[in-house]
């Protein structure tokens, strides 16, 4: 599967180093571009349209994708997903630590993607009107109830998704914890082998 990773506020796509080694040793490719400006001080919409001109140039307009996003880089990808038509060629999203009901934190820094990232602000009520354009596409968030920069912790629970809870005791840890890593790993294997079992399958109808 090409899997496309998107890092979260103040880091570049470094943060995502053992999890694309464990990706590619599977035979996934792996894009963890690094977004300017890191802090999104022009907008989390201003790094979407960014993100979407990169992921063409590494992967094209059509080939199939799996998004694994952490901290902010979770509303930049739902961003792209549902606004920018990244829906129709993601075929699973992974949240890590996402603020997608906003963190408090948010209200200490200056800037527009502070301000998109503020509990109940304009941008994440839109996108929670929105999120119906996932359709049925597999939706995975991992928490830890010990985040200290998602304020409440809580605030990266999402409804929408399959919830699982991990016990790190810092934010920054989330996206290289071991259990994290493993869980995303086998669940890309089985979304890959679900993308070929139905092309597998399209061919021979088309055979037949």
């Amino acid at each position: 599967m090409n899997v496309l990773l998107v890092h979260g506020i103040f880091d570049t796509g470094a943060i995502f180093r053992k999890l694309e080694r464990d990706l590619t040793q599977q035979g996934h490719r792996c894009f963890s571009p690094s977004l300017h400006p890191s802090d999104a001080r022009k907008g989390i919409a201003d790094l979407a349209e960014k993100l979407d001109v990169l992921a063409v140039k590494e992967f094209g307009n059509e080939a199939p994708i799996v998004i694994v996003a952490f901290s902010m880089g979770c509303l930049v990808a739902r961003y792209y997903v549902q606004c920018l038509g990244g829906a129709r060629r993601t075929k699973a999203f992974f949240a890590i630590s996402g603020p997608h009901n906003g963190s408090l934190l948010a209200h200490l820094y200056p800037g527009e993607g502070a301000r998109d990232m503020r509990p109940g602000s304009k941008f994440l009520q839109e996108l929670a009107s929105s999120e119906v354009l996932f359709g049925e596409m597999p939706l995975f968030t991992y928490w830890t109830p010990l985040d200290l920069t998602i304020v409440p912790a809580t605030s990266s629970r999402w409804s929408r998704a399959i919830e699982k809870i991990i016990w790190v005791p810092l934010h920054p840890l989330m996206p290289a914890n071991g259990r994290v890593r493993a869980d995303i790993v086998q669940r890309i294997h089985e979304q890959k082998a679900s993308h070929i079992e139905n092309n597998d399958a399209g061919v021979k109808n088309y055979q037949l």
